[in-house]
């Protein structure tokens, strides 16, 4: 009984925040015809304020995010031609990580070290997953085995370093960054205000999520070793 309510909890913590993330977004992605603007404007306008003017507006089918190398802020279609909360808050959380790359936010820095890094560990640790059967088989040595399991927990380890990282820089770019943009400007009514921060709130909770499943991916891993 124990294990069944532990299970709920974990399902309920890794998928919670993914279900209501969707309908908060969806729930403010309603048009609002007395917005002057869309999703692309609104960017384009709050990256214009923060003289950032080189960093372009883009639209994606890849999601919303803000890629430092091109130095542009994209985002998906809904978003960029709609005038909704939805779209404003995404717009201004974007823009949040172009202020944060200006300002050169150690954070974010480092989330984009680790990627790279996580980018090559991930390869080298689906390949040793695919090649323990076969190098165990060849060689008859376990402890073979056992470092290429090692290597793919590795990889899994650096993952997950990749979501905790992540975290504390989602949450500055929207409570850190948009939020006192959107503050200083006026652009949203008090209750729009509030439901703005139900909207980064609930999609920073993914990013906590994301995390929550690596943890246990590694504990899954750990427990598989310890056998």
């Amino acid at each position: 009984m124990h294990l069944v309510i532990l299970l709920l909890l974990v399902l309920a913590l890794v998928f919670g925040p993914q279900l209501w993330a969707r309908a908060v977004l969806a729930r403010n992605s309603k048009h609002q015809a007395h917005y002057p603007g869309n999703g692309a404007e609104f960017a384009r306008h709050l990256l214009n304020k923060a003289g950032l003017e080189a960093v372009k507006v883009e639209k994606t089918a890849l999601g919303d995010h803000y890629d430092p190398t091109d130095r542009c802020v994209r985002l998906s279609e809904a978003n960029f031609d709609g005038k909704s909360l939805t779209a404003v808050a995404v717009a201004a959380h974007e823009v949040g990580h172009a202020i944060q790359h200006r300002d050169g936010d150690p954070k974010l820095m480092l989330r984009g070290r680790l990627v790279r890094i996580a980018q090559v560990t991930e390869k080298a640790g689906s390949l040793a997953m695919f090649a323990v059967p076969l190098l165990v088989g060849v060689t008859r040595a376990p402890s073979v085995g056992m470092l290429m399991f090692l290597v793919g927990l590795a990889s899994l380890g650096v993952s997950t370093l990749v979501h905790l990282v992540t975290l504390p820089v989602e949450w500055d770019a929207s409570f850190g960054k948009a939020m006192p943009l959107i503050k200083a400007g006026k652009y949203l009514s008090l209750a729009e205000e509030r439901a703005a921060r139900k909207i980064l709130r609930a999609c920073a909770l993914t990013y906590l999520a994301a995390s929550l499943s690596s943890l246990l991916n590694i504990w899954r891993w750990i427990r598989f070793l310890r056998r």
